[in-house]
């Protein structure tokens, strides 16, 4: 597999990627109450709709086109404002969702966190520990082996016994990283759940995530929580309503969208933006294309 930048430059890939992102794209359809809203339809379809009762839809672009290859080894850091797109990407690449333009490959089934898990508040923490494990096609006695390591990176302790529902928001999502983070899989995704727990919890889920990685597996993480991104990352995607802006370095990424958030917090609109389409303009953006026969060198005719 090769990706070709804007500069036409074409760059092998070593390997096989975790994960390929090939021009995608996501827009929904969702009710408006604005009269405009069906515009877009014929006049029929506008008739009909007043007819039944239904509401006026608009498209929203969640996502624009957008390429990616994320290889082995890569911890993948993902910033933005609210409705920037980011849990939409992740929906994507884990297959919750189906994008309406482009195609997503991965090298093996990936797991987002909260989703694959599918816990039951009534039952226990311990039982669910068994219920989300077998969901996630472990067997049993995998699961007694990895038990106690389950319920160390939750750090539970005695709470592990009583009903989930009991939990609060934090303790779930602890015992939903330490569920997904177990059965070793080769492509995990973390939506705000680091964003909660000590400090223990923290080191306890930077150092499990640091293990995945050296396993040759990839990490893609959610997160307002910049210097969670910062400690965590290898890379970083910042992400501004369904555009990619940035790509690269999470200190220089993270930097540039401070900058950015900051002065939009004091009212200089222009200037945040002029700095927004700037790093823009400095993205080197992927093209995936097929790899033929032969290896060529970067430039090479």
């Amino acid at each position: 597999m090769s990706v070709t930048n804007i500069y036409e430059e074409t760059v092998f890939v070593e390997g096989s990627p975790c994960v390929v992102l090939d021009s995608v794209s996501m827009t929904y359809k969702v009710p408006t109450t604005a009269s405009s809203g069906d515009a877009q339809d014929g006049v029929l379809a506008r008739s009909f709709r007043r007819l039944s009762g239904k509401p006026a839809q608009v498209k929203v672009n969640a996502l624009n086109s957008l390429s990616l290859v994320v290889e082995r080894g890569e911890s993948v850091g993902i910033i933005g404002r609210n409705g920037s797109g980011k849990s939409t990407l992740m929906k994507l690449i884990c297959g919750q969702e189906q994008p309406t333009g482009g195609a997503i490959y991965a090298s093996s089934t990936p797991i987002l966190l909260g989703v694959n898990a599918a816990l039951v508040p009534d039952l226990s923490g311990d039982q669910n520990i068994v219920l989300g494990c077998l969901a996630m096609g472990m067997d049993r006695g995998t699961i007694d082996e990895k038990f106690d390591s389950i319920v160390d990176m939750s750090g539970l302790a005695g709470a592990i016994h009583l009903p989930m529902k009991s939990y609060s928001s934090g303790m779930g999502s602890r015992l939903r990283f330490a569920i997904a983070a177990a059965v070793d899989p080769e492509i995990l995704l973390v939506d705000e759940a680091l964003n909660t727990g000590d400090a223990q919890f923290v080191d306890r889920s930077r150092k499990r995530m640091d293990e995945l990685r050296d396993n040759a597996g990839s990490v893609f993480i959610v997160s307002h929580s910049l210097s969670t991104i910062e400690d965590m990352c290898t890379r970083v995607l910042w992400l501004d309503y369904g555009d990619l802006i940035m790509d690269g370095d999470p200190k220089a990424t993270t930097t540039a969208y401070k900058k950015f958030i900051s002065r939009l917090g004091k009212g200089y609109e222009m200037q945040a933006y002029h700095l927004r389409d700037a790093s823009r303009k400095r993205l080197v953006a992927a093209q995936v294309t097929s790899r033929v026969s032969g290896r060529r060198r970067v430039g090479e005719k």
